[in-house]
């Protein structure tokens, strides 16, 4: 996790350079400000990778001497099946349509956007997944 952590601290010292240079050069401000968006993106992961390491054990993906075997085995817990992240898409999409069609379009998109929420969060709580 260090690796990639110095991996994206060292992307984002690129994107401040890069962003930097191009905002002084062409003087135009929508690609300056992706730039230095990216470049803030890039320093929040590398400061979180890094970070992290510090309090995970070394993994051996840190380690020079380390083989592809050495790191097999699980690699984590991830969900199962849900439908709360399609509700909260499909709330997402009329939420931002409601500039285009009207901010009434919100009444509707509320409800939506709080019971793929409310799913969303409460999925271990009910049903097959519920803990005993």
């Amino acid at each position: 996790m260090r690796i990639q952590g110095h991996l994206f601290s060292w992307i984002a010292v690129f994107m401040l350079g890069s962003a930097i240079v191009y905002g002084v050069w062409s003087k135009e401000p929508v690609g300056t400000t992706a730039l230095f968006l990216s470049f803030g993106l890039a320093a929040m992961i590398g400061f979180y990778l890094v970070f992290t390491a510090r309090r995970v054990d070394t993994g051996a993906q840190d380690d020079k001497e380390a083989d592809v075997a050495d790191d097999a085995g699980e690699v984590g817990f991830f969900s199962p099946h849900s439908w709360a992240p399609i509700l909260l898409a499909a709330g997402g999409l009329c939420a931002f349509m409601a500039p285009v069609f009207g901010w009434w379009f919100l009444y509707f998109t509320f409800p939506l956007v709080l019971v793929g929420l409310y799913f969303w969060v409460f999925e271990y709580y009910r049903g097959e997944n519920q803990n005993q």
